[in-house]
């Protein structure tokens, strides 16, 4: 009899931890599949543009000269060119590719997209001189327009525009690890892990 009820009480006992385990199994499962929502919500977040914005002017003189008769006739055009150009960098983190474990509680920034540089020049022509032998046309509308653009270019390499674009990056991408420092995971980008914002600044050369 007593033996009986021994197994009896084991049976119960038995029954009740697994009932516990599965229950705990259960919990730990919807602990992950939150965490994990949780973190993919954020990336949503920090995907919008990064965006720094610039000014560039410059002032420049074109000319153009069409000979006749052996070089002893000659028609020149010329114009003074003011250009103002509003300049913008940009990352589109929607580009971003990533990849998300949930057994080990590990994001993995995968690649993060190149920056994206809009040019966008405003022109204005001053003081032009022209023949009708030798007037103005489209294609010095578009000489004049590819050389504006390559000289903003050269400027905004040598400016602080990019390095600005890349530190509005890195302050978004921060939002990132702080959401998975606070649920206990861990953020990695190319194969080490970020533990603090400097740490992005080191890993990132783009």
């Amino acid at each position: 009899m007593l033996r009986r009820i021994l197994i009896g009480i084991a049976v119960i006992g038995g029954i009740f931890l697994l009932f516990k385990y599965c229950d705990f199994k259960k919990n730990d499962e919807q602990d992950i599949t939150y965490n994990t929502n949780l973190i993919q919500q954020q990336i949503l977040n920090v995907g919008k543009l990064v965006v720094t914005e610039g000014h560039f002017s410059e002032v420049i003189t074109y000319k153009n000269q069409q000979k006749y008769l052996m070089d002893m006739l000659s028609f020149e055009k010329k114009a003074l060119v003011v250009v103002n150009a509003d300049v913008t960098v940009a990352y589109d983190l929607h580009l971003m590719k990533y990849d998300i474990d949930s057994i080990n509680k590990t994001i993995t920034i995968v690649s993060i997209p190149k920056e994206e540089i809009k040019i966008s020049p405003d022109i204005q022509f001053y003081d032009v001189e022209q023949s009708k032998l030798n007037p103005f046309t489209g294609d010095d509308y578009n000489k004049i327009n590819k050389s504006v653009k390559a000289n903003l270019a050269k400027k905004i390499e040598k400016s602080s525009l990019k390095t600005n674009a890349q530190n509005r990056l890195i302050s978004e991408l921060s939002k990132l690890l702080i959401t998975t420092s606070q649920l206990g995971w861990t953020l990695k980008y190319e194969g080490k892990v970020i533990e603090t914002e400097k740490d992005f600044g080191k890993q990132i050369k783009l």
